[in-house]
């Protein structure tokens, strides 16, 4: 993917160690891990992975970061970091490229709603250059309490459940289900838009599906939920506007 410009960002893949350490002090900021080491975020899939910057244009600051880890098919799905908290053997046979993205994170100064379309808008290209059939995640929700996102947990479970064929099944030994606030009755669907990261109303947006449950990353003081997406899926109008942001 050439470098990409729209606007007050830019996109670009990390080329030197300085990059991937920017992208990494992003994400300790973003994610401040309990037990991180000299303010970065760190681990091993980090050599393996090509990661994603969005900077702005007038300054060069690292506002946006993500990686991407791909594979030819899902017969290698079990190097994902997803798969180090779910189950997710169901994908093995998928025989089409996919990649995992993650580490997904905005600099906590900027609000600015152009900036997560700018960071999809990169990874739309990707999908295009690199026939992409198969995208999935661990979407980051803040904090261990559970019972904070309610709503958008039951709103989950109603609607937006995996089918059966990819079902992503248990493997963390600390999940919080959704099934218990479901059960509670009918979620405010203003209440469960406003509790979800941005990066899952995305998402759900172009077709995703989800687990039936969250992980509780105690290190990374989060709870996180599976989140895949066949690129098939995605509404044709969503694709155009996603493409008319990132022309090749």
């Amino acid at each position: 993917m050439p470098k990409l410009t729209n606007g007050r960002y830019k996109v670009r893949f990390a080329q030197t160690e300085a990059d991937i350490h920017a992208a990494q002090r992003l994400r300790y900021m973003a994610f401040a891990p309990a037990r991180a080491v000299a303010g970065i975020d760190a681990d091993g899939l980090d050599a393996l992975c090509t990661h994603v910057l969005v900077e702005e244009v007038a300054t060069n600051r690292l506002v946006c970061c993500f990686r991407l880890l791909k594979m030819p098919n899902g017969s290698e799905i079990s190097r994902s970091y997803s798969a180090q908290s779910y189950d997710i053997s169901a994908l093995t046979a998928y025989g089409d490229p996919i990649v995992e993205m993650g580490r997904f994170c905005l600099d906590p100064q900027v609000k600015d709603g152009d900036l997560i379309r700018v960071a999809w808008a990169a990874m739309t290209r990707y999908v295009d250059e690199n026939n992409i059939k198969f995208l999935f995640g661990c979407v980051s929700f803040p904090g261990l309490d559970a019972s904070a996102y309610s709503h958008v947990f039951a709103l989950l479970q109603q609607k937006h459940l995996a089918p059966a064929q990819y079902f992503p099944r248990k493997k963390a030994q600390e999940i919080r289900r959704f099934c218990d606030w479901a059960a509670m009755g009918d979620p405010d669907h203003r209440i469960a838009l406003r509790q979800m990261p941005p990066l899952l109303r995305t998402y759900l947006a172009m077709g995703a599906w989800v687990s039936d449950h969250a992980v509780v990353d105690r290190h990374m003081n989060t709870l996180h939920v599976f989140t895949g997406l066949e690129i098939s899926a995605i509404p044709p109008v969503r694709k155009r506007l996603l493409r008319a942001l990132a022309p090749a």
